[in-house]
Formats: structure tokens, sequence, C-alpha cells
């Protein structure tokens, strides 16, 4: 019965006090376990934990783009070496690279942003593109760069003949032998400009006039007075200016005839292109027919009327005032004569020597 009472009575008690001592024991246990600290580590070789690193990490760049692209000619045809320069927005130069031999080119890195391409080649027409915007991380690629070969810049200014002729005469005034013989008709622009009735008239009054032809006239007249040619005349003051009237009287027909008058309606040049190249033999020809070959207004060689009519009608006039005794055909020839041969030793004057003793004159001969 004790067992029994023991059994049912102290043993369920028993077992409870020890459940709650266990559990007592638990609890202390796992207090002690969540409130403890890590041990003291006074050095780092006998820590069991690891330091952890902290890395600095940089900014990142900004996205960048590329301009690419071939410089060409107009057939397709590569072109090394062209200089091709990458403008910004500012009209800034950023950069200048060469083409390469396949005629590529490139620039980048660049930042984003609007861009032009300027392409200069040797020869080669320049080159300036339209306005190139790119983005970030954007490889643009131009359309092939054709370049056109330079075509030379010609201008050509078309004057009036007479405009031009003005200029050459304004020259040929200026022309004096040694500084004192008038040289007038001799043009040393072997394609001169025709010249105008006006310019014709104008040329031979101012050799008419000159005043070396009016001392010449003088001299003539006074050569004349020592032979006592025309004797008609006589001698004294009264006779030496008979003389000197008529040698003026032929100088003034002469030329007004033969170099203004006739030429004008004839169409033909009075004067004397030097040649000043070629043989001897070439120019001493073209010297000498002086005497029988004009040049036309029209740039071509004609019979020298102008000569010939001309001297035969100042012989003619010049019977108007020769005394009575040495009128007649036979001054009109003698006259014609003399002019003709002293025309041919002219020619060979001024093709040879003229532009020896005169001063300032153009270098244009005959090509």
């Amino acid at each position: 019965m004790a067992y029994k009472w023991f059994a049912f009575r102290c043993l369920p008690a028993m077992i409870l006090v020890v459940i709650s001592l266990l559990l007592a024991q638990l609890g202390d246990l796992w207090a002690r376990d969540m409130g403890k600290t890590p041990p003291s580590t006074g050095d780092a070789r006998h820590s069991s934990e690891k330091p952890q690193t902290v890395s600095a990490q940089a900014p990142a760049a900004e996205p960048a783009a590329r301009i690419s692209g071939a410089v060409q000619d107009v057939t397709g045809a590569n072109i090394s070496g062209a200089e091709v320069s990458l403008i910004d927005a500012n009209g800034s130069q950023r950069s200048t690279v060469a083409s390469d031999p396949d005629g590529n080119f490139a620039f980048g890195p660049i930042p984003p942003g609007s861009y032009r391409v300027m392409v200069n080649a040797k020869d080669l027409e320049p080159f300036e593109s339209a306005e190139i915007l790119v983005t970030a991380e954007e490889v643009y690629e131009m359309p092939p760069i054709l370049l056109r070969v330079v075509t030379a810049n010609t201008q050509l200014t078309v004057r009036p003949a007479e405009e031009v002729a003005s200029e050459q005469i304004k020259i040929e005034e200026q022309q004096r032998l040694i500084g004192i013989v008038p040289n007038f008709y001799t043009s040393y622009i072997y394609n001169a400009a025709p010249l105008t009735t006006r310019q014709k008239f104008s040329l031979a009054s101012l050799s008419v006039f000159d005043p070396f032809e009016l001392v010449s006239d003088g001299i003539n007249a006074g050569i004349g007075q020592a032979k006592n040619s025309y004797a008609g005349y006589e001698q004294g003051l009264e006779g030496y200016s008979r003389r000197y009237m008529a040698a003026f009287g032929d100088s003034l027909t002469r030329n007004y005839l033969s170099r203004a008058l006739l030429p004008s309606l004839l169409h033909q040049d009075p004067r004397y292109f030097y040649q000043g190249s070629g043989s001897t033999k070439s120019r001493l020809a073209h010297a000498l027919s002086f005497t029988v070959v004009l040049r036309g207004d029209n740039g071509r060689n004609m019979p020298n009327y102008s000569f010939f009519i001309g001297n035969i009608g100042s012989g003619l006039l010049s019977n108007l005032y020769y005394s009575h005794a040495d009128r007649g055909a036979g001054l009109v020839f003698t006259n014609l004569l003399f002019s003709t041969a002293e025309r041919a030793g002219e020619g060979i004057f001024r093709e040879f020597l003229s532009k020896r003793f005169t001063k300032n004159v153009p270098t244009n001969a005959k090509p």
C-alpha cells in the first residue's frame, strides 16, 4: 500500500521537479549564449574573423562617339594624304588627320555633339560637309567624299579694238630715236590692233607738226637754197621761205594722203610692223616688202596702194606751189622715185637698227 501511495503521490512531484530543474538549466545556458561578447583580439593574427575591405569604384566615363569616312575623286579612285579636319560646333578645329592609302580617315573617340568635316587635297577642290550630329556611342560613317579637279579660272576681258589701239598708239607716240627723231610709225607689237580713221589722221598730224619735222623741213630748205635747187625760187629770205613752204607742203600732202586719207579709204595700216625674229634673210625680205606691201585692217597683207597713189597725188599737188620752171610730170615721178628708195632704206633701218636706238619699246616681236 505504501508503495502504491508513493507511486501515486510522490513520484509525479519528483518528475515535475526534475523537469523544472532541467528547464531552468537550459534557460540559463541559452541566456548566457545570447548575452556573451566575442573574445578580445589584441593581435589581428589571433582573430578568427577577416577584416572587411571596402573598394572605391571610379565614376563611369562619358560615352564617346566616332566619325569615319573615305576620300575619293570623281572617278572613284582613293585619295591618299588628303588633309581632313574635324570642326566642332564653335567653329574651332578639333583635330586633323591625313587619309590613309585607301583614302580612309576616322575621328574618335569624341564627345557627342555637332561637327563638320573639311577636306583639302592638292590640285582638288576643297570640301566641307553639312552639320553632323552624333550621339553617345554612335559610330557615324560618312558617305564617300568625292573631290573634283580644280579648274583654271580664266577670265577673258573683251575690249573694243579702238581702245586697245589707243593704248598702243600712246606707246608709239613716245618712241624717238636717240630721244629726238620721231619713230611713230614703227609698231614693235607685231599683232597690234588696227587703227581707226580718227587714229590714222591723229598720228599723221602728230608726225607733220612734230618740232623735229618742222626743223627738218627748214634744214632741207636751207640745203636746197645752198644748191640753188628749184631755181625759180631765187635766193634771199623770200627764196628760203618759198623753199621752206614747199618742203612743208610736200611733208603735209605726203603724210595725209599716204598715211591717213588713202589708208582710211582702202582699209590699210600705214605702220611698219617689226618682225624681230627668224633668219636675217627673212627679216630682210620683210623689211624690203614694206615698200610694196601693207597690212590691211583685217590683218592680211595687201598691195601698198596708199603709198604709191599718195606719193603720186602729193607730186601732182606740188605743181600748185612750185615755180613754173620746176613743174611738170618730171617733178611727180622724181618725188615718187625718191620716196620709194627712201622707203626701202627706211624699212631696213626699222627692222635691224631702230630698236637699238629707241627707248621704252615693247618686246612683242613676231612669234
